[in-house]
């Protein structure tokens, strides 16, 4: 079953001879409890891309179903709705509410859809990101390997359709690096979560299932994961 598709895909800003075709044409499916990584040079249409399947911009045209729903028959409440209950985010910066603690800003999605948490889920997310003895603390009294497994929580806590990481390691070193890509691979394999994620790390890329790039907003190649070394082939060889 495919928790995201997309078909033909098109996103241009401007017009005229000025028109920069950002994505000209792109369709993918995304199955359920799947690991895709998204990977291109700059300028690529990456980002474009995770922002089209996200919701956060609208595609000139072509269309994104997230979970039977396509995203053009829904107006900005709807598509809202859909982002706070559907979907995960986790972004390079972090994006915590500093006044919050690390608890409450796992829990926030909850709170703003006006739903209780599932405490044994929510226990079993705390273990997992192993945030028991920080969940007190603000972000600003966290490194920032534990703030982005808070955020890696947050992402998870509603048990959404998907979730899109946004190139998640951009701001951490090896060592959180490992332990935020860690989680997110076993968001994959225990939880059947499905993950879309877009990064320009080989390191990253090679946790993935499934490796999509794309060159001057179409799609050059979609395999299966590979190692590290194999991801900068590839890179090389799209380059």
């Amino acid at each position: 079953m495919n928790i995201v598709s997309t078909a033909d895909l098109r996103r241009t800003y401007g017009e005229g001879e000025t028109a920069v075709h950002a994505l000209a044409g792109v369709t993918l499916d995304f199955p359920a409890g799947q690991f895709t990584a998204i990977m291109g040079p700059s300028g690529s249409g990456k980002s474009t891309l995770m922002h089209l399947l996200a919701g956060l911009d609208s595609p000139t045209s072509g269309s994104v179903v997230i979970d039977g729903q396509e995203l053009s028959h829904l107006d900005d409440k709807g598509l809202t709705q859909l982002r706070r209950d559907r979907l995960g985010f986790v972004f390079q910066a972090f994006n915590l509410v500093p006044v919050l603690t690390a608890e409450e800003n796992i829990t926030l999605p909850l709170q703003l859809a006006g739903r209780a948490p599932d405490r044994e889920w929510l226990d079993k997310l705390i273990d997992t990101v192993a945030l028991r003895d920080r969940l007190t603390h603000r972000p600003a009294e966290l490194s920032g390997g534990q703030q982005q497994r808070v955020a890696v929580a947050r992402a998870l806590v509603h048990q959404p359709a998907v979730v899109f990481a946004d190139e998640p390691t951009g701001n951490l070193d090896s060592h959180a690096s490992e332990e935020v890509l860690g989680l997110l691979r076993r968001a994959v394999d225990e939880f059947n979560q499905t993950v879309i994620m877009v990064t320009h790390d080989p390191q990253a890329a090679a946790v993935a299932d499934r490796i999509v790039v794309l060159n001057d907003g179409v799609v050059v190649h979609d395999g299966a994961g590979t190692d590290a070394a194999g991801v900068l082939d590839l890179m090389k060889a799209v380059a």
